[in-house]
């Protein structure tokens, strides 16, 4: 089907036509689920791109519960929205949620290796984004005990030439190789 006739596509053009403001959301309010969010939380990725195409700022809106679109399609397991949404954008990629987690930090604690390697290449500078606990994806690899996820970065760090990351401290001052010490993670504690 032509995106130009995609029913959704109409539609949205029928609500801006009717109100101009229809993607602003509330000028009032600095979180709110804009139509962006419910486009990609229901996988409709031709109405999300068409949405981000006209107001990229709405990719990085959080809502209410502190997620972006990317967020919401990651969550609801839509892999054609959230592959669509970072071809468009790869810096989607780096918006901060609720506690500083970024879609990579998610795809991390979810162990969900074919887009944690594609949010890599498509977003290099996204490995050194830090939650608000200040943990580096890597952290959050070893504190969820998700070795694939772990090897993964590990191996994406080596050949990137990022290793000083791994010195990098969380919040309570632990590093990687501490955490993968104090979780009794032998096979993460030899990453050399």
């Amino acid at each position: 089907m032509d995106t130009a006739q995609d029913p959704g596509i109409i539609s949205l053009y029928n609500s801006i036509i009717r109100d101009p403001d229809y993607l602003e959301g509330p000028k009032d309010q600095l979180f709110f689920e804009t139509p962006l969010h419910r486009a990609a939380f229901e996988g409709h990725t031709r109405l999300a791109l068409e949405m981000l195409r006209l107001k990229p700022s709405l990719g990085k809106k959080l809502n209410l519960d502190g997620l972006s679109p990317l967020d919401m399609a990651l969550r609801n397991e839509r892999t054609a929205t959230v592959k669509g949404l970072i071809r468009y954008d790869p810096n989607l990629i780096r918006v901060q949620g609720r506690g500083g987690i970024t879609p990579l930090h998610y795809v991390v604690e979810m162990e969900n290796i074919d887009l944690l390697i594609r949010f890599l290449l498509e977003c290099p500078s996204s490995i050194k984004d830090l939650s608000v606990r200040q943990e580096t994806a890597v952290h959050i690899a070893v504190r969820k005990q998700n070795f694939k996820a772990f090897k993964v970065l590990l191996g994406w760090i080596k050949r990137t030439d990022n290793t000083t990351m791994l010195r990098w401290r969380d919040d309570e001052g632990n590093t990687v190789l501490h955490l993968a010490a104090i979780t009794n993670q032998p096979q993460a504690c030899s990453f050399n």
